[in-house]
């Protein structure tokens, strides 16, 4: 599993504090000229348990993050499938409002540390956000010198020549600064964090929406499951890339219910067929699908969890929080996507409650 950015840094010095604006008269920041520049990492950093350590959160400022989460991860996981002339104002808003929030429970020392993680982890385009720009002196000629060849890495793909802008943005930076911004620079970012050792960078699972039609189990919940790691799948028992995973679900909870996974399968109709309740059951019992299943005659977990294919598979650790997911056929085409999914939940197996 990757983490979320990799670390661009000179040096190894610290800085004890910066200036940190009241709630309400914080200034935008990044500019709208390089929002889609500049990827959104706030919330993916607090979600990790690294990160806590190294921002020295006590346990019970952990337990107001999460109570957060509550309010942000729904509408953050749903983001993920919005347009992104959508997405990016959506992420502004709920960083926006997770900053106000850190000033009433994080004292300025995690706040520094925490903008100082955000800044490592975008490499270059730390130089595109208006907070570190300010700490650096960073100019506006510079800041449209590196967004020019940021500009060429994101359309890279497209000609094959990615890895080359990569580097050439990595590398820009010497060139880009000045002497004073290049002694300085250590000091504005910090110690070295490295984001690559992320693994838990994702909201946390949308708690299931009650519905009155089970198979396989009484009504569950996601919290009463805690302390197991949840294999949550979607999918139409008609689709036939569905049913092309039905031995890879019949396996996992054949061989991992003892090791504490649990499978459990969210019906959500595609034909008007699958909206029959008996027609699901049946079906069910004549694939041996024999853990929980919930049938989600109104699409309201689909929904909520922002789902957009049958099928999809979710894993989620011990403490509720998504760690992965693939879309689609788990072996199509020679793909491994079930060993892929089944060394995620190794290591969510091998984490403490």
């Amino acid at each position: 599993m990757k983490g979320i950015g990799c670390v661009f840094c000179i040096g190894l010095a610290f800085v004890a504090s910066m200036p940190v604006l009241e709630a309400g008269q914080r200034s935008p920041v990044v500019s709208q000229e390089y929002r889609s520049l500049v990827p959104h990492r706030l919330l993916a950093l607090l979600h990790a348990p690294q990160v806590h350590e190294e921002l020295g959160l006590s346990s019970n400022q952990v337990r107001e993050l999460e109570a957060w989460f509550q309010k942000v991860d729904g509408p953050w996981f749903r983001s993920r499938i919005l347009p992104p002339e959508k997405q990016l104002p959506e992420m502004d808003r709920l960083e926006s409002e997770t900053r106000d929030w850190m000033q009433v429970h994080f004292d300025s020392k995690q706040i520094l540390r925490l903008t100082q993680l955000e800044w490592q982890s975008l490499g270059p385009r730390m130089l595109l956000r208006n907070d570190f720009a300010r700490e650096l002196n960073v100019t506006t000629d510079q800041q449209r010198q590196l967004a020019e060849i940021a500009k060429e890495t994101d359309t890279a793909p497209k000609n094959g020549q990615q890895p080359q802008t990569t580097q050439r943005e990595n590398q820009s930076v010497q060139s880009i600064l000045k002497d004073e911004q290049r002694r300085r620079f250590a000091s504005v970012v910090g110690a070295t964090f490295d984001t690559q050792k992320l693994q838990r960078i994702y909201p946390m699972a949308p708690e299931l929406v009650p519905t009155s039609t089970w198979f396989n189990s009484k009504p569950l919940t996601l919290e009463s499951l805690r302390g197991k790691v949840v294999l949550v799948h979607f999918y139409a028992f008609q689709c036939h890339n569905c049913q092309a995973n039905f031995n890879i679900y019949r396996r996992w909870h054949e061989k991992l219910q003892e090791k504490g996974v649990v499978v459990l399968g969210i019906q959500t109709p595609e034909t008007p067929a699958e909206r029959d309740p008996k027609a699901v059951c049946k079906a069910a019992t004549d694939e041996k699908l024999n853990f929980p299943i919930l049938i989600d005659l109104e699409s309201k977990n689909w929904d909520a969890w922002g789902n957009t294919m049958w099928p999809t598979v979710y894993v989620v650790d011990k403490q509720g929080y998504i760690r992965h997911w693939w879309q689609g056929e788990l072996n199509w085409q020679g793909a491994t996507g079930d060993q892929t999914i089944e060394k995620v939940v190794d290591i969510a197996l091998a984490e403490s409650n």
